[in-house]
């Protein structure tokens, strides 16, 4: 079975990566772009924006496709994941939903907090994370 999710690349005006903490599987514990699952009658960009603010307490709007990602999932699941460029247009950071913590991360901090596989090798291939 193949289940739709979204992710948003977002940076914030100091060139910081919104990051999540994962709070339940798969990948609990881990950091990760904030995202989820497109519901059933949802578009890409409704998703994204109800599961950013669900998990972040930000607003945001969708703006290009930066990648798409399949990922294994429990029992034959795969998440298929695409990945977009974001922008907040509003709210307050704070950490909500199934995301432990949420935060703005340097690029030092990629090479330091523990991070779902193969996460910063598909930002790069896409060309998304600043040099």
């Amino acid at each position: 079975m193949r289940v739709n999710c979204v992710g948003a690349i977002v940076f914030d005006d100091a060139g910081r990566l919104l990051l999540i903490q994962r709070g339940r599987p798969p990948g609990e514990g881990l950091w990760s772009l904030p995202g989820g699952r497109v519901d059933a009658g949802e578009t890409d960009a409704e998703a994204l924006a109800r599961e950013l603010a669900e998990e972040t307490g930000l607003r945001v709007a969708a703006a290009l496709l930066a990648g798409t990602v399949d990922r294994p999932g429990p029992s034959g699941v795969t998440y298929v994941i695409r990945d977009y460029h974001a922008v907040v247009t509003g709210g307050r950071l704070r950490p909500g939903d199934d995301a432990r913590d949420a935060r703005w991360c340097t690029a030092a901090d990629l090479h330091t907090l523990p991070l779902t596989d193969g996460l910063v090798t598909a930002l790069r291939s896409w060309q998304a994370l600043p040099d």
